[in-house]
């Protein structure tokens, strides 16, 4: 078992098609998870991810702040203590609509190489 503050992870840049965006890779193979990674996306305000279409599925909590969430069906606000399940296959971007920092906590399955560094 492994205790530490997620602050203690650095932040990097969130990778191409992002905005304003950093994330911390919280848990992954390097912390000895072999099936998923848990990642912290700080927003800058206007900080957005890019539109995208991964096959797997995103389990997403906003821990800080507010923005929208890009959905088939439209963008939908998304708030502190709000959870977004994204299913594999559907198009979604996340996007600070705020003045402040908008924190969110993405969990992906470890076996997918590709795209991995967006939310």
């Amino acid at each position: 078992m492994k205790v530490f503050n997620f602050e203690s992870v650095p932040l990097e840049d969130a990778g191409a098609g992002t905005a304003g965006v950093k994330i911390r890779w919280v848990i992954d193979a390097k912390t000895g998870a072999p099936n998923f990674a848990m990642r912290i996306f700080d927003f800058e305000p206007g900080g957005h991810t890019p539109k995208h279409t991964p096959a797997w599925e995103h389990e997403v909590f906003v821990l800080q702040g507010s923005g929208t969430a890009h959905t088939p069906e439209g963008d939908r606000p998304i708030n502190t203590g709000d959870a977004v399940f994204v299913p594999g296959g559907e198009v979604h971007q996340f996007r600070n609509t705020s003045g402040g920092l908008l924190r969110i906590m993405c969990l992906i399955p470890m076996e997918k190489p590709e795209d991995t560094q967006v939310c």
